[in-house]
């Protein structure tokens, strides 16, 4: 992770004074960096890190940072992290180019290595992001999706950029396409998971005190919780949560309300059994290939991603 550190920041430099000054911004507001993490681990279990597993840590991070800094135009957010969002600071005519920017410098960095079966999966996951994303925007004016829709939603929105991490990370080693395909339905597993484990913090599940609830709800997106229990109120009762829902997602009492009916359904129960099952999924597929301190570190990186309270 040290060595990767002075390469993306090698990777981000530019003869443009202000492209400098907020590359340098991006880099002091790095999250946990879990992503980079999944590529590493994925390419030592599959045969060691290479100088293109370097090149494939860079290339997912890079797409990560693009889509955050997009997201926030997109949702006029003015904080990530704990700092201001760069559509704060540079408004969102420059924070539009700057995603851009890391984007064709991660396309780039991939043709100038002729790293294009990398290039393919990178790509793969943003097209599955954007569909995942507008999916999610098109059944929001509804409220009333179905289970399996809702996977089909954090299966791409989400999961997708997990899964690219450790595909790319065994295709960066030369490990057979048999090998890469599982890494695949590994991290998709993990992300699913992963992304579950999200949706139980906005009904205050394992959250850190102090913490904001009923986020989600708020913003009218429909998880796994709130789907369990339309599934099992009647007609009238589903009509009544749904339209507390769409009309009165900002009153505080109202969303209280939503989430203590939530938690009196079974749904959170329901969604930790879910989360747990594909869990258990991406760690009996990591058992397909010999131990090792790679593979005990991604299974303990996977059962942290379900048991964190942040």
């Amino acid at each position: 992770m040290d060595a990767f550190e002075g390469k993306f920041r090698e990777a981000l430099q530019s003869k443009v004074s202000l492209l400098d000054i907020i590359m340098r911004y991006v880099l002091k507001r790095k999250g946990k960096q879990m992503r980079p993490l999944f590529v590493f681990l994925t390419a030592e279990m599959c045969g060691g890190v290479k100088e293109s597993s370097y090149r494939a840590a860079i290339l997912i991070e890079l797409l990560h940072t693009a889509t955050l800094i997009h997201d926030d135009v997109v949702d006029d957010s003015h904080e990530r992290r704990g700092f201001f969002s760069l559509n704060a600071l540079w408004k969102n005519k420059i924070s539009v180019l700057i995603g851009d920017y890391l984007l064709a410098k991660g396309l780039l960095l991939a043709i100038d290595h002729d790293d294009f079966a990398l290039l393919k999966i990178v790509s793969t996951a943003t097209r599955q992001m954007s569909e995942g994303e507008l999916l999610q925007i098109e059944k929001a004016r509804f409220l009333d999706i179905k289970e399996e829709v809702y996977f089909e939603i954090i299966r791409k929105k989400t999961a997708s950029l997990i899964a690219s991490c450790t595909a790319i990370g065994a295709q960066s080693t030369g490990i057979g396409s048999e090998w890469v395909d599982k890494m695949y339905q590994f991290g998709e597993a993990a992300g699913i998971a992963f992304q579950i484990r999200d949706d139980l913090f906005d009904y205050g599940d394992g959250q850190a005190i102090g913490k904001p609830r009923g986020i989600d709800i708020k913003e009218k997106k429909m998880t796994l919780p709130l789907i369990y229990l339309l599934q099992h109120v009647d007609f009238f009762e589903k009509r009544k949560i749904i339209n507390l829902v769409k009309r009165h997602s900002q009153n505080p009492e109202k969303v209280n309300e939503v989430i203590l009916r939530v938690n009196n359904s079974g749904g959170i129960a329901y969604a930790k059994e879910k989360m747990i099952e594909y869990r258990d999924k991406a760690i009996s597929i990591l058992h397909e290939f010999p131990e090792s301190p790679a593979r005990i570190a991604l299974e303990q990186l996977v059962i942290y991603t379900t048991e964190r309270n942040k």
